[in-house]
């Protein structure tokens, strides 16, 4: 067998597992009364069978890219099944149920197996036995590879401990997959790691899935052919891995989720996550939290990123409704319809987390409610059905399930940022208005917003903010690289025409990795942008749903509903004015206060530049123990013996240090630099993490020039105005090729690729993102 079939490649070349995303058809059934018929589970299959054509399939026509069913638990089916295998009686509730994938190798599969009961064990709980999942390859025509990458599919069950509750014993069972994943999965020892995989383990909900064709599921899986096998709620899911490899694992549903469409904010999400870990405090798990991190899972697409975050959510108090709500949120920044109370509760939670953005049509169900939500945008269709006898179905597209026209009691589509729910223990659908002001009534958030949120408008900087230097301007713009295209061709068209200039004959100049001219390290990195299934954004038509607004700052506990989380400072625009950077680096408010940083250095020394840059992450990790906020970057001591680093790598590196300290949440990122004053510029240092930004030379530069009488504004103030406004429009026209609507979700989301950097350079300022051809390192 080849080992190569049985987990994804290392990165090598134009290929990175990271890059892992799926275009996919996505659709539940369920009975709104919580009825339970096998004719449910039928109707499902047949339904992904009918979306076989939005799956994917390699060279063999019969091996597909992944497909799977998530029910209710059968509750009748299994507790016969149980007592046929174990002979013990269990009721619905106190006992949990999972499909696991185990290694294909005997010592292996028996290492994961010991890993599993120990953890059982550990938490209380009674291991009733191992089911074996019948299968049968042969009547589902199964293709080559999957069969050769194929785990072994047992079923756990699980029996609750005396005087637990329902909830409990779910929060235990979490504990139980995630100890055991985080164990096995990252152990090297193993060869077949990544082949072990909790497909699901719930009182709730079971999921069978593999590396399938939607055709393949019902007849591989033979308990779903089981007349007794009797369900109210069953979704679907066939996979299109977009320009990726397939795999068990990365069939669909998710635990929770289905997910059609692309989270293009992935590696920022996961970034912030990361940094998250560092303050996280449970009241629910207290000490056991530890054995529920990392929250991401290692080697899970962006569907399956999603889906631990709002699994982890969940478990930690949060509804299902509302986590969602937190990760997708509607389009709330520029809405004048929206009500007072449901903007201060998108606000609120935006304090604590980004949105996930890109195009989206998610269904979810924790067993209780069932439902879908569409991005923002709104960029995947999903179409419903109600029908007289009680049955809800909800897809990507109509005709997956044959309903006579007389049955049908409404219909309609998902709207962009909108919420579809069934409630099972009310018997009802849930309207979306009805939904978001419950939660919305829930806390006083406007009141903590008014109380907590601090503005730039009410810091003062009682010291003069550095301005205008004409004396040493020259020297300056030529130690940062400007040259005259630079203020003819890309600041001055900023401030005149109020927009990133455009150039109709293309680029021919050389790569900057092997141009024989000195070229800033903003050169080496190419901006990605939306191509396959996943489309771009006008921002100018669509500038409702996009948004440069966001809070900086300490962030505060994720898995709390407290006032202080809001005690953040919010910015309307990236580019900050001298004035308010001065009164930043000044600050001393409301607890707050900064730590500037010189990322110049001596030139006389002969340090390295991975030197100057370790000490510049100590000093910032050193900046948070003793209690700032915020952070600036500076390169104002530029002189005669001093360069500076290059903000990019400075910002960078920092950024990445303290993520992986789980330190980044908090404190603040802002640079004041000479280096910066493109659009392309900005969006890499906030792509890589900076808060904010002022680009103090670029605002002397273009002063310079109105006193030459190149352009013709009336006032200093008048270009620094005109000069963000091109840049924020320059900001969102980048985003929006990309698929994102927010500053939110583009910071740290890192949507860039490198050409000629050295691995060195790569890993330690910007780890994660593909530099396709090696190059140069910190000594050029």
């Amino acid at each position: 067998m080849k080992e190569q079939l049985l987990h994804l490649p290392k990165p090598h070349g134009l290929y990175h597992p990271n890059n892992e995303k799926e275009n996919c058809g996505v659709g539940f059934i369920a009975h709104i009364k919580g009825k339970p018929s096998h004719q449910i589970t039928a109707d499902a299959l047949e339904m992904l069978t009918r979306m076989d054509h939005r799956g994917g399939c390699g060279c063999e026509s019969n091996t597909g890219d992944g497909a799977g069913i998530l029910t209710d638990i059968p509750h009748a089916f299994f507790v016969k099944e149980i007592k046929a295998n174990f002979n013990v009686d269990v009721t619905p509730g106190n006992y949990g149920i999972g499909n696991i994938f185990l290694p294909q190798d005997d010592n292996e599969r028996a290492h994961c197996i010991n890993v599993l009961e120990k953890s059982i064990e550990d938490e209380g709980q009674t291991l009733v036995g191992w089911r074996d999942v019948p299968v049968d390859a042969d009547k589902a025509d199964v293709g080559r590879t999957a069969r050769e990458s194929q785990p072994v599919i047992k079923q756990l069950i699980i029996a609750s401990a005396d005087a637990i509750d329902n909830k409990a014993f779910e929060r235990a069972l979490f504990v139980i997959r995630k100890h055991a994943s985080n164990a096995i999965r990252t152990d090297e020892s193993l060869s077949q790691a990544l082949l072990f995989y909790v497909c699901s383990l719930s009182t709730t909900v079971i999921i069978y899935k593999g590396m399938l064709m939607g055709s393949q599921v019902l007849d591989f899986y033979t308990d779903l052919s089981n007349p007794e096998y009797a369900t109210y709620l069953a979704m679907v899911h066939s996979r299109f891995s977009t320009n990726t490899f397939p795999s068990w694992d990365r069939a669909q549903p998710c635990r929770y989720m289905s997910h059609n469409g692309e989270i293009n904010t992935r590696q920022g999400n996961y970034n912030w996550m990361r940094a998250r870990e560092g303050v996280l405090e449970s009241e629910l798990f207290k000490d056991n939290l530890s054995k529920t991190l990392p929250v991401i899972e290692t080697e899970v697409s962006d569907s399956g990123s999603f889906d631990n975050v709002l699994e982890f959510l969940m478990m930690n108090g949060r509804t299902l409704q509302e986590a969602v709500l937190m990760m997708v949120p509607e389009a709330w920044q520029n809405d004048d319809n929206m009500s007072d109370e449901k903007k201060a509760f998108y606000e609120y939670y935006s304090n604590v987390m980004e949105p996930w953005d890109g195009p989206a049509s998610i269904a979810f169900t924790d067993g209780h409610y069932i439902g879908a939500v569409l991005d923002r945008n709104g960029l995947r269709p999903s179409r419903f059905y109600l029908t007289h006898d009680d049955r809800v179905i909800m897809a990507s597209e109509v005709g997956v399930v044959d309903v006579e026209t007389d049955n049908v009691k409404t219909k309609g589509r998902l709207r962009p940022g909108k919420m579809f729910l069934v409630d099972f223990d009310k018997g009802e659908l849930v309207d979306d208005e009805a939904i978001k002001a419950e939660f919305a009534a829930q806390n006083p958030y406007q009141d903590w917003l008014n109380d907590q949120q601090i503005h730039l408008s009410e810091l003062q900087c009682e010291q003069e903010a550095h301005g205008f230097h004409p004396e040493s301007l020259i020297h300056r713009l030529k130690a940062f690289g400007y040259h005259t295209e630079t203020l003819q061709f890309m600041l001055l068209p900023l401030v005149s025409e109020l927009r990133d200039p455009v150039g109709s004959m293309g680029n021919d100049s050389a790569l900057a990795c092997l141009s024989d001219q000195s070229r800033v390290i903003y050169d080496y990195f190419k901006q990605l942008f939306a191509q396959v299934t996943n489309p771009a954004i006008d921002s100018i038509r669509e500038e409702v749903v996009m948004s440069l607004r966001c809070s900086i700052g300490p962030e505060g506990n994720l898995l709390s509903n407290k006032a202080e989380n809001a005690h953040r400072l919010v910015i309307d625009h990236p580019i900050l004015t001298n004035e308010e950077t001065a009164a930043l680096r000044h600050c001393n408010h409301r607890g707050w206060t900064s730590k500037t940083i010189d990322i110049t250095y001596d030139i006389n020394k002969g340090r390295k530049v991975s030197e100057l840059l370790e000490d510049i992450c100590q000093q910032g990790s050193q900046a948070i123990k003793d209690g700032h906020s915020l952070v600036i970057l500076s390169d104002r001591n530029i002189g005669k013996n001093r360069a500076a680093i290059s903000t990019l790598l400075a910002s960078s590196a920092l950024h990445r240090y303290l993520i992986a300290n789980h330190e980044r949440t908090q404190v603040g990122i802002i640079v004041e630099t000479g280096e910066a004053r493109e659009v392309h510029h900005f969006c890499l240092l906030t792509g890589f993490g900076v808060d904010a930004i002022n680009p103090y030379l670029a605002f002397e530069a273009l002063w310079q020039a109105r006193r030459d009488e190149m352009i013709d504004i009336e006032s200093d103030a008048a270009i620094i105005k005109a000069y963000r406004k091109g840049v924020g429009k320059g900001m969102l026209k980048v985003m929006a090729k990309m698929g994102i609507s927010t500053l939110e979700s583009y910071k740290g989301a890192q949507i860039f690729e490198a050409v000629g950097l050295a691995p060195e350079v790569m890993d330690k300022c910007f780890f994660e993102t593909a530099s396709r051809i090696k190059g140069v390192g910190f000594d050029v």
